[in-house]
């Protein structure tokens, strides 16, 4: 598929999913002796769903990184992966081969179908369902989740959502960690 999509001279498009709740992820930090460190947190409701996708150019092989923030409490759907794909598609321009997992959300979604057999210019393919670590985009949420915003306890959803947006905004000026995703990946790729 990636000596394909090289000879389409099509954009490579790493997509997924994912979601963000205002309860923190708990991580360990470093305190002084005896001064455990307490989050303020209670078991709230309130989570933001996002769609994300780390690109590839077929020239220049630089990565970029697109996403786009759902609706406070809103599961991502078929018609939000048509809405992305057709973000991508204005922004990038030109061919594409979009590699995602088997979510029914993506290949298997009605309206998904429909809008590809409307674009022949874009391609997708399936990720192997029992290697989710084989999608670079995972590593944009763990960095995310894990790296950024551990325990990170924010009053409500605009809170979460703006912290978000900075962070999955920064991380788009680091093709350098992008590229470190794609690896990370195993991903065949001359960077």
């Amino acid at each position: 598929m990636l000596e394909e999509a090289r000879e389409r001279e099509a954009h490579l498009v790493f997509l997924d999913e994912s979601g963000f709740q205002l309860t923190p992820v708990v991580r360990r930090t470093y305190a002084p002796r005896g001064r455990t460190p307490i989050v303020e947190a209670w078991h709230r409701k309130g989570r933001i769903s996002a769609i994300s996708a780390v690109t590839v150019s077929p020239k220049r092989r630089r990565p970029n990184l697109y996403f786009r923030l759902l609706p406070d409490d809103a599961d991502a759907r078929g018609e939000d992966s048509v809405a992305f794909l057709k973000g991508l598609r204005a922004h990038l321009g030109g061919p594409m081969t979009v590699l995602w997992d088997r979510s029914r959300i993506h290949g298997r979604s009605g309206l998904v179908k429909a809008y590809l057999a409307r674009h022949p210019e874009i391609v997708a393919e399936d990720f192997p369902g029992y290697a989710p670590e084989a999608n670079p985009d995972e590593g944009v949420w763990g960095w995310a989740k894990y790296h950024r915003l551990p325990n990170y306890a924010p009053e409500d959803t605009a809170e979460l959502r703006f912290r978000l947006c900075r962070e999955l905004s920064a991380l788009r000026r680091h093709p350098d960690l992008l590229a470190s995703f794609i690896r990370h990946a195993e991903i065949p790729l001359r960077l």
